[in-house]
């Protein structure tokens, strides 16, 4: 048998923008994934001028993620979705920081995807209850960076960006379906890395 021609197809790298809104500190986190690989970009907190009014808080949010548009070219926006909570004023400004930061990608031609904070953290630890200290831990052994977890803003943006690719493209394989983390680690032994 002859082969005349053989064509591999990789898959194409995709950069992923990763929004944890708020008025007073937005986090950010950046991955790559190549070859079915999460690689971390970067990561990090705008903090926000607590004296500057709303509206120009808002402005400040939409030039940062401008700027992260254009400094990393992601190819998507996935952001915190809003959420229920006790304090209908805190829910409305969170709301605003939401809408500008989707309204700059939206503005630069980016798809946005969001995910609620429960589904994030069952993403990236399987516990939809997971603590912030948890999904920081968890990040590091999914992906190598030497950051300061204690800025929980910019690793639960980071959990964000991660979470869409396990929901879009998933790390546990395309064609395969698992219905626990108990099932996927039983099937997928050479995949899990021992946590001391």
């Amino acid at each position: 048998m002859q082969i005349d021609k053989i064509c591999i197809v990789k898959d194409r790298e995709q950069v992923i923008l990763g929004i944890d809104p708020g008025t007073n500190n937005m986090g950010f986190g950046i991955v790559r994934i190549a070859d079915k690989q999460i690689r971390f970009v970067d990561m990090g907190v705008l903090k926000i001028d607590a004296k500057r009014g709303q509206l120009l808080k808002l402005k400040d949010i939409f030039e940062e993620t401008s700027r992260l548009i254009q400094a990393y070219s992601p190819d998507v926006l996935s952001i915190e979705a809003p959420f229920y909570g006790k304090n209908i004023q805190s829910m409305l400004k969170l709301g605003r920081a939401q809408g500008v930061a989707i309204a700059a990608a939206l503005h630069q031609d980016i798809p946005v995807f969001e995910y609620s904070p429960r589904k994030v953290k069952l993403a990236i630890t399987g516990k939809g209850s997971a603590s912030k200290e948890q999904v920081a831990a968890m990040l590091h052994y999914l992906v190598d960076f030497e950051c300061d977890t204690t800025l929980f803003d910019a690793t639960d943006a980071l959990a964000i960006a991660i979470c869409h690719h396990v929901q879009n493209k998933s790390i546990v394989g395309e064609d395969k379906h698992y219905n626990s983390w108990d099932s996927f680690l039983s099937k997928n032994p050479d995949r899990v890395r021992k946590i001391c």
